[in-house]
């Protein structure tokens, strides 16, 4: 199914999931992701602002914070994404695209700086590769952490597919967590 297709069938799928279904299996993935031991390892986690039904993160910024690390989350400045640490749910904005964003005000960190970054999308295959909303923020962002074992993708189970065709810009992730499963592929053992 060409990308631009795909990308509009899981918008519409995602739309019509109730709340409370939206709820129950964002706080599977979210309690999933926090058992890693790689979570426990981490000091530095990037989550994204959910928008359209996307699966919630406050879960696991709140245990985050809890734990002493350091959550920083992207804001949009012109073509690109900047990671900022945010210490309270207070600091977040509306900012481009009507998504929540820390203030630029706040401690900046590189990407890479992070060992963790949970990444949106709307579709992802079996092999990691996902399709987001097409502005290409996080592939520019992201694309010298593909393979790293640092990039996670938060999505529902109905979002797997089989395959997606990937271009050469767009970003693998290395881990997949849905309320079913947690899919681990590139940097894990």
């Amino acid at each position: 199914m060409p990308k631009r297709k795909l990308r509009q069938c899981m918008l519409d799928k995602r739309r019509t999931l109730a709340a409370e279904e939206r709820r129950y299996s964002g706080r599977l993935i979210q309690q999933a992701f926090v058992a890693l031991p790689e979570f426990a390892e981490a000091r530095i986690v990037a989550l994204y602002s959910p928008i359209g039904g996307e699966v919630e993160t406050g879960e696991v910024m709140e245990a985050a914070l809890k734990e002493g690390k350091i959550v920083i989350f992207p804001v949009v400045c012109g073509d690109c994404l900047r990671f900022v640490k945010v210490s309270d749910p207070s600091e977040m904005t509306k900012g481009a695209f009507g998504i929540a964003e820390p203030c630029l005000t706040g401690e900046a960190y590189p990407p890479d700086a992070a060992d963790l970054v949970v990444v949106p999308g709307v579709a992802f295959d079996r092999a990691g590769k996902r399709i987001g909303f097409g502005k290409g923020y996080y592939d520019r962002a992201l694309h010298h952490l593909e393979g790293s074992g640092k990039l996670v993708a938060f999505c529902y189970d109905f979002q797997l597919v089989d395959e997606i065709v990937a271009e050469s810009h767009d970003v693998a992730v290395d881990v997949i967590i849905t309320e079913k499963r947690v899919i681990t592929l590139h940097g894990y053992q």
